[in-house]
């Protein structure tokens, strides 16, 4: 594949995980830097807190989760989570504009490792961390050159 179509290739596998109908549904957005690695802002809702005014922690899981996905499919391959732990270190509110980072930091046959830090991105402060384990399938939703099913 010449560096035109590994472009078209990398510009279509973004385009199918920015257009995810649970991320639009929250209003987030997702920019992938780099393969195994991704960034996804979201604008906390009022609609998004719990009964204590505080941002439900099912949404800050989400974000999480978004990042994750779109990290760890971001070369095309299907992955599919497998484990996520999650530990909730301090509160945000409606009106923060949170961030969630996630890189991979261990790849080894079919699983993979990721590190997800969800942020404040005005303050910086740390919301939550979750370190998430990814299965990779043996499909492609983006074939390319290194799709084993290619004909």
């Amino acid at each position: 594949m010449g560096k035109n179509e590994t472009d078209q290739r990398q510009e279509a596998i973004n385009r199918y995980i920015r257009d995810d109908p649970f991320t639009a549904h929250l209003g987030a957005k997702v920019e992938i830097p780099r393969l195994g690695q991704s960034r996804v802002c979201l604008t906390v809702s009022q609609e998004m807190a719990n009964f204590h005014g505080l941002t439900h922690g099912g949404v800050i899981f989400a974000l999480g989760d978004i990042a994750f996905a779109a990290a760890s499919n971001s070369a095309g391959q299907t992955a599919v989570a497998l484990n996520v732990t999650i530990n909730f270190l301090r509160a945000s509110r409606p009106g923060d504009r949170l961030v969630a980072e996630a890189r991979e930091v261990h790849a080894g046959g079919r699983t993979a490792v990721y590190d997800i830090v969800v942020s404040n991105e005005v303050t910086g402060e740390v919301i939550a961390r979750s370190q998430d384990l990814v299965y990779r399938k043996k499909e492609w939703f983006a074939p390319g050159d290194d799709d084993p099913g290619k004909s």
